[in-house]
């Protein structure tokens, strides 16, 4: 069975809407059927009859509608993760991705936004702004992206090895 969503639903922004749909249903049966305790809509509420077929139908679309969301959503990492990989292709100097990681791991334990106890070291890698700024960096370290960080820290490494991080390189 092929469930059609209608586009308007599909949008992102609709989205309170169609929450709010949601959230008038349940009242209007409440106000119909006497506000019992269980099924708002079913045999022993005649009058809410001909809503159910519509209700059944607002639920698929809804269920269709998350279910194209998570795909989207899905569609997204892989885009951001291929993105990632095609970043990493032009690292300066033939620096490896896992000495990167092991690097990275040790230094901040990954985190692109830590900052050292005293503010001196920034980022995914712990560059000084001094540092930062010696591989083409400006602004605050731990605020650049995750990429940014990566290729910084391969332009640092192909320059100078793993001395700048003499515990962790």
């Amino acid at each position: 069975m092929t469930v059609t969503v209608p586009r308007l639903l599909i949008k992102r922004s609709h989205i309170a809407y169609i929450v709010l749909a949601l959230l008038a249903f349940p009242a209007a049966a409440l106000a119909a059927g006497g506000g019992g305790v269980g099924p708002a809509i079913g045999p022993a509420q005649p009058a809410l009859a001909p809503l159910q077929a519509p209700a059944l139908s607002f639920q698929r679309t809804i269920e269709a509608v998350q279910a194209q969301i998570r795909a989207d959503h899905r569609a997204d990492l892989r885009r951001q993760a291929r993105e990632e990989r095609e970043a990493f292709e032009s690292l300066p100097g033939g620096v490896s991705l896992s000495t990167l990681e092991s690097i990275a791991s040790c230094e901040s334990g990954g985190d692109p936004t830590v900052v050292s106890s005293d503010g001196s070291y920034r980022g995914k890698y712990q560059f000084d702004y001094g540092t930062w700024e010696s591989v083409g960096g400006s602004g605050d370290p731990a605020a650049a992206s995750e990429i940014e960080q990566d290729y910084r820290a391969a332009l640092l490494y192909s320059r100078a090895g793993s001395s700048p991080w003499p515990i962790c390189g």
